[in-house]
């Protein structure tokens, strides 16, 4: 399949299937990378514009980070060890760093500065290997593994930071959701060529039981990515009253999603043996 970078290039990629079904790779990847983030309006790294995407951003935000705190505490006591891996402005960080040990891993310095101007306890760190191995209790990737061209590398790494039975917590967007297939090439998630990899819940499921190191224990939606995700891909469309049509589609992909289990976007909790 053939994408456009709606949201800043305006160039073409391809998206092929890897050798493991059901895991897709953007193709090619521009040795730099790193200028296909360089916009005002990306989110991991500016979040105080005041346009409508960002408020409507932080708003489904305040939901999300409740969320994800409470998967960690369903399996992690509080005060356990935690790394944020790609905490991006910190806002992860930010919010649970009052319950558990947290420290974040950030590797563009902007970020890392407007994430450490948010904290108060938490470290930000732009060298993964200044933790101690073996010394995490959970890792957690919120839309940042798909970012990750290296996954098999950082998977032993974040393998050797965590102790026995510790969390690795993956979140991606997922192709075969509905608002996906509806979308086609307008789809926002697959934000080539930023998003290296994409995966498909049956994807994820055939990487995770390929690792030796790892078994897959629980996988969990983020309910309000459809709708975000369809707003954006609305625009990338230019479509006329895009908001209504992303709470339609948005809504029609979860009530789907209930009885496919393919949600927008996926949390997979994955344990280390």
């Amino acid at each position: 399949m053939k994408i456009k970078d709606h949201f800043l290039s305006q160039e073409v990629f391809e998206i092929e299937e890897t050798d493991t079904k059901g895991v897709f790779k953007t193709s090619p990847i521009p040795s730099n990378i790193s200028k296909y983030y360089e916009s005002e309006d990306y989110i991991s790294h500016h979040q105080d514009s005041g346009s409508l995407k960002q408020k409507l951003y932080k708003f489904l935000q305040s939901f999300n980070l409740q969320y994800k705190k409470t998967i960690l505490l369903d399996r992690i006591p509080k005060g356990s060890k935690v790394l944020d891996y790609g905490c991006g402005a910190g806002e992860f960080v930010k919010y649970i760093e009052n319950d558990f040990e947290v420290s974040g891993f950030e590797p563009d310095e902007d970020a890392r500065k407007a994430a450490q101007n948010k904290i108060s306890k938490a470290k930000i760190l732009n060298d993964i290997n200044l933790i101690e191995d073996h010394s995490l209790d959970a890792i957690t990737l919120w839309h940042v593994f798909e970012h990750v061209e290296n996954q098999d590398e950082m998977l032993e790494i974040f393998n050797r930071k965590l102790k026995e039975k510790g969390l690795l917590i993956i979140a991606v967007p997922n192709p075969t959701s509905y608002d996906a297939i509806h979308y086609k090439e307008y789809w926002a998630a697959y934000d080539v060529p930023r998003h290296v990899y994409h995966f498909s819940k049956t994807g994820m499921e055939n990487l995770i039981s390929k690792k030796p190191n790892w078994k897959l224990r629980k996988i969990k939606p983020l309910v309000l990515d459809s709708y975000y995700i369809s707003m954006l891909s609305e625009k990338y469309k230019k479509s006329s009253l895009f908001w209504l049509k992303a709470v339609i589609h948005g809504t029609i992909s979860n009530v789907k999603a209930l009885f496919s289990n393919e949600f927008s976007s996926l949390i997979y909790v994955i344990e280390k043996k």
